[in-house]
Parts: structure tokens; C-alpha cells; sequence
């Protein structure tokens, strides 16, 4: 292959994939993958483990990280890469208290669960158009980004090879449904694995092993993984990247419609959990391999870096450019890699769009008068329309990113500060029982402006890229004759750069400029969200009116966290009504008290006792009285404290104190006779 050209062998492997993607989209409609909204949405509940499994791979990682992460670590080093022991931590919580609540409710679309939980439709709107615009930007940049770094390999221009990759994905997810995505997900997850590690071991063979690329990479500086900067301002220290990728699998693997739909097509919790973890396992397989390509083309092109030689314009392009460069003359090799590449893409895109076809029927259409009228196969008509309604936005989308350049740079970082927010509002659900929707709204209100300021300001006072580790030209050929990259005529100055801001952000500062709010580091942009959004619900919650825990659906909130809360109530409103009750025997005790003392005392008076005597008397009175009401005052606080219904419990215990009063009449009788004892004696 010579100047980007497919040879037969290449286009031959290449339309090879496309084609038995398009078959496996056939043979699941055929095979029923479309017959009611269950089975096109959630593969019917019963699908096997392990298709899913690989699927749930392959719908996260998607051609950016094939590029983007070989990119990272060739001209940044390899700091991110420890963002894999944080996805460690991450899994744990999404397996021990997102995925047990979400799984067993038995819903299908995932914003469903803040209805269940807040008891307001509002919310669950506001968090499906986040998500439907993070999904859209996403799909576009799926298909934008890596067309562009590909026109290196192939002759297609790029609008091109968005069209076809956006047709040939609408067909199959539109048809076949979610059997058709999970099903073609595993062939284009195994080709993304198959033809990066073909080209990794091939280069590896021709440098002279693992060890010597080890060796160069060392000698390059390419080798970070214990950065303990604690500045919050270095873009990859040890904690940063670990704390990136706790929320990434938060937010992507725990709280995200297109992993849901997979972890609800299986038949029991135990198998979605056992996906969990199989997920992690594959990340890691996956991104050290990507990571460790990166070390590769540094290795291959250690003396003679192609970006600064002038061979390539982006620095996004070195992963084809390599397999062009170095392997192109092998059969076949770069229709591989190609295809491997695509497979990200249709992976990544058929899953987002399934997802976003699913979105829009369950949140905005299907309890609408005349949707709700539908049949179950009329319903599913529906959504196959959506589904290749998301696949021409997709095609559109894409364009609309190669021309919009830098202002796509913000749209991005304004999708990013969505995230963050949208992950609190779940969090705060499932781990804040006493959380309410006005909180939960200001809580993702806040922290939405906040990450707003943030990402904008760090756009307008801009930085600049950050500065790449050292490059090399000298074992360049003096009169080299490879032709330059340019793709520049296409779509401006954007490029995959510009659309990876995750991968390869800009937070560093030229050196003496002090450091501010702005410069924070991307990788706690996603974290502060979810955080601060979490606190602020919690406290404006508590301000607003908690949620009484008998108004908690079953099964929305954590278990443990449910029960302390309960405990709590309970003591807390156990105070109240001891107080309230304690203040109320007070006055009753001190008005009957006096009721009694003041008719006694007349009585006493009438019948010529000496006020020693009435002093007596009055002093027993208030005894008896005291003794009387604090039996029954403390009666009725102990069977109060005993029920739940603590508000209706106080009022009762009132009304049933004051009562009580009417017990004075039976307390005079008493005291009278005491009286007359009192008087025979002093008359003895």
C-alpha cells in the first residue's frame, strides 16, 4: 500500500467486516430480534452471558482509545494508564450500589429510576436530554475523529467514510435491534483486539523484542507511573489519574443506558455482576494493549518522529501512519487494522444509538395519548424509526464537528461539566435517602454552573497544548521522500485532537504563570460534578423538607443506607416528641395544680382552717398531682416513640395529656377527704 491506497487484500479484509456486520443485523431480525419493545430494547431478559459480556467491552471503548490512548502515551507518557486502578475501586462500587438498585427495578430506560425515586417526571426529563445530548456529541466525535486520523490509510475522504460507516450501522441496529448490536459488538471488539495486536507484534519482532521496546521507551522519558505531585493543577499525577477512572466507570459503566440495557438483558443479578467484572477485566486487556502501541510507534520512531519531520500534521495520526509507513507492504495488514479501527466505531455508534432510539420511546413518547395506544408491535415500529433517525443525526453530527472546530472544542467541554452533575443526581438518590427533588435539582443546578465557569474560563484564557515529552529528528533521511499528511482542506484546523480533549486535554501552564481556578486538571472535572452535586442535595434537602421514609419506593434506595436513616428518624423524632411532650406535662401539671391549690384553699378557708394547714394541704395536692400526670404523661411517650408515625403521634399525645385534666374533679374528692382528716386532728 502506497500514498493511502488500499490494495485489493486490504479493501478485500475491510469489506469483509462490513459485510458480515450487515449479515449478523439480518440474521437477528430474522431470528425475532425485533419482535416486541422487550426483545428489540432488552433481547427479551434471557440472552447469553458471554455475547453481552463482550459487547458491554466493546460499546465503551471505541476507535478514540485504539488512537487516543497510543497517541497519549507516545508524546505524554504512560501516568494515565494507572487511571486502570482506579476503574478497580470504580467496579466495586458499581457492582456493590449502583447495579443491585438499578437491576432489580426492573426498568428499561435508566432516568426511569428518578422518577421511582424523587416522584417527579421533571428530573427524569432534564436527566434524558442531558443524556441524549452527551450521546449525540459523542456519536459525532465517534465517526468524525478517527475518519479523519484514517485518511492516512485509505482513499476515502472523510464525509465518505462517515456515510458508510453511519449507513451500514443505522441498517443493523434498525433491523436486528439489540441482538444485532451485541452480536456484531463482539466481532468488532475481537477485530479491535486482533489488529492492534497484530501490528504490536509484528513491530516488536522487527525492533527486537518487548525488552527493547521497554528499553527505548525508558531511554525517551515514556515512562511515569508515580507521579505523587499532589497539585491539583498537574494534568497526570498518580491521584488524578486514579480518581479518573473511579468516575469513569461510574459514569460509563454504572450510570449509562447503553451498559444498562446490557447489564438488563441478562436473567439474573448474578450474572450482571459477573459482567461487571468481566468488563474490567477486558478494559485492562484492551488499554494496555492500546497503551503499550503507543510505546511501539515511539519505539519504531525513537530518532525520527514523523510529526515533527514533517510526515504527518496531527499528532493523532501516528498509529496509521505507522502501520502505512512500516507494515503497508504486508497483504492485507493495514485492511485489518482499518477494520479494526471501524470496529470501534460501529460498536461504540450502534450502542449509543440503540441507547438513544430507547431514550426517547420510554421518556418523551411512550406515555403520550396516542403512542400509549399502540400495540406492542406498533410500539416497536416506533422505535426502529428512531433507531435510524439516530444514525442520520449521527452522519449529520459528525459533519457538523469537523466544521465547527474550536467551538466544537466547547460544546465538548460543556458536555463533559453534564456528566458530572448527571452522576450525582443517581448517586444522591441511591446513598442519600432523605434527598428530595427540589434539592437534587439545585444540587445538579449548582454544580452544572460551577463546571460551566470552569470549562469555559479554561477555554477563553486558552494554554495552548501541554508541552509533549522530548522528540527526536536526527536518524531522519536527509532526503526522505515520504508525502506529508495534509488533510487540512477538508475540515479546516480541527482534528482528533480537538475532539479528544478527555485523552489529550490542556491543562498545563507555561512555566512561571501562576496557577488558578481555571487550570484545574480535566481528570477531577467529573468528580467535583458528581460530588458537589451530591452535597448540595444532601444539605438543601434537609433545608427543603427530607423525605420521610415512609414515602421511599421499595428498592430505590441502598439498603444500609436506608436502614441508618430509618434509626436516625426514629431518634430524631423521638426527640421532638419527648420534648414536646415534657413541655406539655409542665403546663398541665402546673395548671391543675394550681386549679386544685386555689379551690382548696377557698374550701379551706370556709371551713376555718389555719394556713399552716392549707400549706399542708396545697403541697399534697401539687405531689399527687405530679405523680398522676407524669405516670400517664410517660405512658402514652412510650407507646408514641414506639410507632412510626411520629408527627400524628405528637398531636395525638397532646390531646390525650390535656384529657387528663378532667381527672381533678376524682383528685378533689381526694383531697377533700385528706382536708377533713387534716381538720379533725388540729381540732384534737
Amino acid at each position: 500500500m502506497d500514498g493511502g491506497h488500499f490494495t485489493p487484500a486490504d479493501s478485500a479484509v475491510f469489506g469483509l467486516m462490513l459485510a458480515v456486520s450487515v449479515g449478523i443485523g439480518v440474521y437477528s431480525s430474522l431470528r425475532g430480534g425485533g419482535s416486541s419493545t422487550q426483545e428489540y430494547l432488552l433481547g427479551g431478559r434471557n440472552m447469553s452471558p458471554l455475547p453481552v459480556a463482550i459487547s458491554l467491552l466493546g460499546g465503551i471503548i471505541s476507535a478514540i482509545s485504539i488512537l487516543g490512548n497510543a497517541t497519549e502515551v507516545y508524546y505524554f507518557g504512560t501516568q494515565l494508564s494507572v487511571s486502570l486502578l482506579g476503574c478497580i475501586l470504580g467496579t466495586i462500587i458499581v457492582n456493590r450500589i449502583t447495579l443491585p438498585i438499578l437491576y432489580n427495578l426492573r426498568i428499561t430506560s435508566l432516568n426511569e429510576y428518578l422518577e421511582l425515586r424523587y416522584k417527579s417526571i421533571a428530573l427524569r426529563k432534564l436527566a434524558t436530554t442531558g443524556q441524549l445530548l452527551t450521546t449525540g456529541i459523542y456519536m459525532g466525535m465517534c465517526l468524525y475523529a478517527p475518519s479523519l486520523a484514517l485518511s492516512t490509510v485509505t482513499n476515502l475522504s472523510t464525509f465518505a467514510s462517515m456515510a458508510i460507516m453511519g449507513a451500514i450501522c443505522t441498517f443493523y441496529i434498525t433491523i436486528g435491534g439489540v441482538k444485532a448490536v451485541v452480536y456484531t459488538d463482539v466481532l468488532q471488539t475481537l477485530l479491535m483486539f486482533g489488529g492492534v495486536l497484530a501490528v504490536v507484534i509484528l513491530c516488536c519482532i522487527d525492533l527486537g523484542g518487548v525488552a527493547e521496546v521497554w528499553h527505548r521507551a525508558e531511554q525517551g522519558q515514556r515512562l511515569e507511573f508515580f507521579n505523587m505531585d499532589p497539585s491539583p493543577y498537574v494534568r497526570h499525577t498518580f491521584s488524578s489519574t486514579f480518581v479518573f477512572g473511579i468516575f469513569l466507570i461510574i459514569s460509563a459503566i454504572g450510570l449509562n443506558q447503553s451498559t444498562h440495557q446490557r447489564f438488563a438483558s441478562v436473567s439474573t443479578f448474578a450474572v450482571s455482576s459477573r459482567l461487571a467484572w468481566f468488563f474490567l477485566f477486558g478494559l485492562w486487556v484492551l488499554w494496555i494493549l492500546f497503551y503499550f502501541s503507543g510505546l511501539v510507534a515511539y519505539a519504531v520512531y525513537q530518532d525520527c518522529d514523523p510529526l515533527e519531520a514533517g510526515y504527518t500534521t496531527k499528532a493523532d495520526q501516528i498509529m496509521p501512519y505507522l502501520v502505512t509507513n512500516k507494515l503497508g507492504h504486508l497483504p492485507g495488514l493495514s485492511g485489518l487494522f482499518v477494520a479494526a479501527v471501524y470496529g470501534g466505531v460501529l460498536s461504540s455508534l450502534s450502542s449509543s444509538g440503540n441507547s438513544a432510539a430507547c431514550l426517547i420511546w420510554e421518556d418523551f413518547l411512550k406515555h403520550r395519548p396516542y403512542f400509549a395506544k399502540l400495540s406492542d408491535r406498533g410500539a416497536t415500529t416506533v422505535i426502529k424509526l428512531l433507531s435510524s433517525l439516530t444514525g442520520v443525526v449521527a452522519v449529520c453530527l459528525g459533519l457538523l464537528v469537523g466544521n465547527l472546530g474550536n467551538i466544537f472544542h466547547v460544546i465538548n467541554l460543556i458536555v463533559s461539566a453534564i456528566s458530572g452533575p448527571l452522576a450525582g443526581v443517581f448517586m444522591a438518590g441511591i446513598l442519600i435517602p432523605w434527598a428530595n427533588a427540589k434539592g437534587s435539582f439545585l444540587g445538579f443546578l449548582c454544580s452544572f454552573v460551577f463546571l460551566l465557569t470552569l470549562v469555559i474560563g479554561k477555554f477563553i484564557r486558552g494554554g495552548g497544548s501541554p508541552p509533549m515529552l522530548p522528540l527526536s529528528t536526527a536518524g531522519c533521511a536527509p532526503n526522505a521522500t515520504t508525502t506529508p499528511v495534509n488533510d487540512t482542506a477538508l475540515f479546516g484546523n480541527s482534528s482528533l485532537h480537538a475532539t479528544t480533549e478527555m485523552v489529550l486535554s490542556a491543562e498545563d501552564e507555561e512555566p512561571g504563570t501562576q496557577n488558578t481556578f481555571y487550570d484545574i486538571t480535566y481528570c477531577y472535572t467529573g468528580s467535583i460534578g458528581m460530588l458537589s452535586t451530591m452535597v448540595v442535595s444532601a444539605i438543601s434537602s434537609a433545608f427543603t423538607g427530607p423525605t420521610h421514609p415512609k414515602e421511599l419506593n421499595e428498592g430505590v434506595v441502598n439498603p444500609l443506607c436506608e436502614r441508618l436513616y430509618r434509626r436516625v428518624w426514629m431518634v430524631m423524632k423521638g426527640s421532638v416528641v419527648k420534648s414536646a411532650v415534657k413541655s406539655a406535662e409542665s403546663a398541665v401539671k402546673s395548671e391543675v395544680s394550681s386549679e386544685v391549690c386555689s379551690e382548696v384553699s377557698s374550701e379551706v378557708s370556709s371551713e376555718e382552717v389555719n394556713s399552716e394547714v392549707s400549706s399542708v394541704v396545697c403541697s399534697e395536692v401539687s405531689s399527687v398531682v405530679s405523680s398522676e400526670l407524669s405516670s400517664v404523661v410517660r405512658g402514652e411517650l412510650s407507646s408514641e416513640v414506639s410507632r412510626e408515625s411520629a408527627v400524628k403521634s405528637e398531636v395525638s399525645s397532646e390531646v390525650k395529656v390535656s384529657s387528663e385534666i378532667s381527672r381533678k374533679s376524682a383528685m378533689k374528692s381526694v383531697v377533700k377527704s385528706q382536708l377533713s382528716q387534716k381538720s379533725a386532728e388540729s381540732q384534737q
